[in-house]
């Protein structure tokens, strides 16, 4: 083949338009759900830091809806102040329906570390409506002398009971704790896509 026909081959290659440049290339699910982690991370560092109940709440909600994403429970304005703290794309776990299915679960199915299936995800989600009806159970049956929360295996889960939690009370320092709370289960994610390789 001449050489001006192998030129013009590559140079066809390289400017189809079905290539996608490296530099816009979707990152791996892992990355995403660290990227996700982080997020919910400084949300939960504000709400555990909030100087009123106001910033309390309002951070639990960004916490909350960053973990179940639009298609979970909940999702939209909790805290009822207008404004609506959320991504617009998924959540850390799967909606109410499985869609989309989150970030812990797509890096979990790309081959990510066992600690997400079991630390983030807290085993299977083949049926979410039952597993989101566990944290609602959760929620309703805890009290001060009785802390449910270690009945929900997933610790992102955990990091929403607090949430709903924070979102019922009109105690600022209860507030904190709950997010104090949360950050212990932020911390057991994050080690869950870092930590455990």
């Amino acid at each position: 083949m001449r050489r001006w026909m192998v030129a013009a081959l590559v140079l066809a290659a390289c400017t189809s338009p079905t290539a996608i440049p490296a530099d816009e290339a979707e990152p791996p699910p892992t990355d995403l759900l660290t990227e996700r982690i982080t997020v919910v991370a400084a949300h939960v560092d504000r709400w555990a830091t909030a100087q009123s109940l106001r910033e309390a709440k309002a951070a639990a909600e960004a916490a909350a809806n960053h973990v179940v994403g639009p298609g979970g429970p909940g999702f939209g304005d909790r805290d009822g102040d207008g404004e609506l703290r959320g991504p617009r794309d998924a959540g850390i776990l799967p909606g109410l329906d499985g869609e989309p299915p989150g970030f812990a679960l797509s890096a979990a199915r790309a081959g990510g570390p066992d600690c997400i299936t079991r630390d983030i995800l807290g085993g299977s989600w083949d049926d979410p409506n039952a597993r989101w009806a566990e944290l609602d159970e959760v929620v309703e049956t805890w009290s001060p002398d009785r802390n449910t929360m270690p009945r929900l295996a997933s610790h992102a889960q955990r990091i929403v009971g607090w949430a709903l939690l924070t979102l019922r009370t009109d105690d600022l320092a209860q507030a904190r704790t709950f997010g104090s709370h949360a950050q212990i289960h932020v911390g057991v994610s994050r080690d869950a896509v870092l930590a455990c390789r």
